[in-house]
């Protein structure tokens, strides 16, 4: 069991998605996509690797947020390997990166597992600025090794896998050979609609949307998968913005998640959107449970 941490935007569900060879944990460029921990099985002749995804670690002050953090937190004491992974590609005023590196020293503090620092995004990085930077942060804390990589291209990921391999014990396989997640296809097809709202829409909207399955049905004489969805927001103005001029946002969005879930799904899918406002939702704990958390 391995748990991928660090802080948000880091690329913990890329490289995730790239070890599975499929797309498991949504993604996008705006930090905190991750809202859940996604389990993804990485099989081999020799070995099963379980990963956990988790959301990004960050300074929680709403509900929703708090819940995240303690996801992410809790995962540090269930796995036998923790891959912290940080983004090494933007260059931070170095009071900024003094507080990132105290903040990853407090949430590694008191962790049993091995832990090894994985310096993400190195493609975009400077090739002389690498080798100082890996001897800067093997310093701060025991990593059990300090590792570049590109989880966008695959570069090091070899090296990451054999590291784990080094660490982690031997046992059974938990999960079967064609099982690539625990997670179900309802909790997946919701996901990839909040991706596409993600990507589709900007400014606060990703946050304060989430989406429920409220049917999810197929068809196996028309070998087709009808489900319904709804795109929860908090704000009546949030909207029109979701929705969009004549409804065309509302139809990109839905538009580009029936593509993805067909593909997860390997048969056609009728998508069908609604929108709704709940005043709030993230800050509800009644509703957050709702969602799974």
């Amino acid at each position: 069991m391995v748990a991928i941490v660090g802080p948000p935007n880091a690329g913990k569900s890329t490289l995730m998605n790239y070890l599975l060879g499929q797309k498991i944990s949504i993604v996008s460029h705006k930090p905190q996509t991750t809202r859940n921990r996604i389990l993804g099985v990485v099989n081999d002749d020799k070995y099963q690797i379980v990963l956990l995804d988790t959301p990004g670690l960050h300074k929680a002050r709403q509900p929703l947020n708090r819940e995240m953090v303690r996801i992410a937190m809790e995962s540090l004491n269930e796995v036998d390997v923790i891959v912290y992974m940080i983004d090494v590609s933007l260059p931070l005023p170095e009071k900024v990166e003094q507080e990132k590196n105290k903040e990853m020293m407090e949430q590694m503090e008191g962790v049993a597992a091995p832990v090894i620092l994985v310096l993400n995004k190195v493609d975009l990085l400077e090739k002389e600025r690498l080798l100082p930077m890996m001897k800067r942060y093997s310093e701060l804390f025991p990593f059990h090794g300090v590792l570049p990589l590109s989880a966008l291209t695959g570069e090091g990921t070899e090296v990451v896998v054999e590291e784990l391999l080094k660490l982690l014990p031997l046992g059974p396989r938990y999960f079967p050979e064609d099982v690539p997640t625990d997670a179900s296809e309802r909790f997946l097809a919701a996901e990839i609609v909040r991706e596409k709202v993600f990507i589709l829409t900007g400014q606060e909207i990703p946050y304060s949307t989430a989406v429920t399955i409220e049917s999810f049905q197929d068809d196996e004489t028309k070998k087709m998968t009808t489900i319904h969805a709804t795109i929860v927001l908090e704000r009546n103005s949030q909207k029109g913005i979701v929705i969009g001029k004549g409804g065309k946002k509302l139809k990109s969005i839905g538009t580009a998640a029936r593509k993805d879930i067909e593909k997860m799904l390997g048969q056609k899918v009728l998508l069908k959107l609604w929108v709704k406002v709940r005043k709030d939702w993230s800050k509800d704990e009644r509703f957050l449970k709702e969602l799974g958390f």
